[in-house]
C-alpha cells in the first residue's frame, strides 16, 4: 500500500521560509517523478513543483520558480519543497504527489498515481 506523509506546514511570516518533506513507502520511490501541488480555498488544485526519479530533473511554476526548491534523497525515499520569501499568495494546502508519468506531463495533476493528504501553509502579512 502506497503512502505519502506530508510534514512541515505551519504559519509563517511573510518573507520567511519553510521546509516540507514527504515521505513515501510503498513503492519504488527512485522510478517515480514526485510532485508538490497547492490548493488554496475555493480554487483548483495548482502545479508547483517536480523532480524526476533518477535523473533529478526539476521543474517549476513560474509563481515560484527563484523563489522554491524541490530535491530528493532516494536513499530516505523523501522529498522536500525549499520555500522561501514566502507572501499570502502562497497560502494553500500542500499536497505531495507521485507519478510513474512521463516527464512531458508532471504540471498536470493527472498525471499522478498516489497523493498524500496535505500539509496546510499559512502565510501572515
Amino acid at each position: 500500500q502506497v503512502q505519502l506523509v506530508e510534514s512541515g506546514g505551519g504559519l509563517v511570516q511573510a518573507g520567511g521560509s519553510l521546509r516540507l518533506s514527504c515521505a513515501a513507502s510503498g513503492l519504488t520511490f527512485s522510478l517515480y517523478t514526485m510532485g508538490w501541488f497547492r490548493q488554496a480555498p475555493g480554487k483548483e488544485r495548482e502545479f508547483v513543483a517536480a523532480i524526476t526519479g533518477n535523473s533529478g530533473a526539476t521543474y517549476y511554476a513560474d509563481s515560484v520558480k527563484g523563489r522554491f526548491t524541490i530535491s530528493r534523497d532516494n536513499a530516505k525515499n523523501t522529498v522536500y519543497l525549499q520555500m522561501n520569501s514566502l507572501n499570502a499568495d502562497d497560502t494553500a494546502a500542500y499536497y505531495c504527489a507521485a507519478s510513474h508519468a512521463y516527464s512531458g506531463v508532471v504540471r498536470t495533476t493527472g498525471a499522478y498515481n498516489y497523493w498524500g493528504q496535505g500539509t496546510q501553509v499559512t502565510v501572515s502579512s
